[in-house]
């Protein structure tokens, strides 16, 4: 069993505020393109949203906030999840990456098991992408000792871990995400094209 879980927890500063899961990117909001390319993926898909819970209830899938207060970064939202979940695996995704690749968790879980690893960690061909990752259970008493020693850089995290790298160089725009009005723009127009 796979959960997906889409982050959309963040307070969105570089977006001018507004929730960028629900910014619209092409005719639909940026939570639905995530949607549509993780929910054939996993067993279910599960929405980490501190704010405009109604919202994202209206696309069907369970909606949960941080068990912390106080917008602590990604890492807070993953251990919400790792603390609620009852599947095997945890599949991470950002709601503001509409094009993330369709044999995501395939790979995720391909490289995780060759590579004898706790985790793996989706990389582009040149930089791995912190918040893309496939965990299990196990590492929430890890991460929740780390989020409680003030900590919140995921990547110092999982460095401290056996983790396994999945390349997708092969699709070099899956992970391009959308921070700035600017860059929604840009993105918009290729999708067009």
């Amino acid at each position: 069993m796979v959960d997906g879980v889409i982050l959309a927890g963040g307070m969105a500063r570089r977006m001018g505020g507004n929730d960028k899961g629900l910014v619209e990117l092409a005719g639909k909001p940026m939570i639905a393109h995530a949607i549509d390319r993780i929910s054939p993926q996993v067993t279910q898909v599960l929405i980490n949203a501190n704010r405009n819970q109604d919202s994202y209830a209206e696309f069907g899938y369970q909606v949960f906030n941080d068990n912390e207060s106080g917008y602590l970064g990604p890492l807070a939202g993953m251990v919400t999840a790792l603390a609620k979940t009852q599947a095997d695996y945890v599949m991470v995704v950002p709601c503001d990456c509409p094009l993330l690749p369709t044999d995501l968790f395939i790979r995720l879980h391909a490289a995780l098991v060759a590579q004898q690893a706790e985790l793996a960690v989706a990389s582009d061909g040149e930089r791995e992408q912190p918040v893309v990752l496939l965990l299990t259970p196990k590492l929430l008493t890890s991460m929740q000792a780390f989020l409680d020693a003030g900590n919140r850089k995921i990547d110092d995290w999982y460095a401290a871990h056996r983790y396994a790298v999945a390349e997708f160089s092969d699709q070099p725009d899956a992970f391009v995400n959308v921070n700035t009005p600017e860059q929604k723009q840009r993105l918009a127009q290729a999708i067009a094209r």
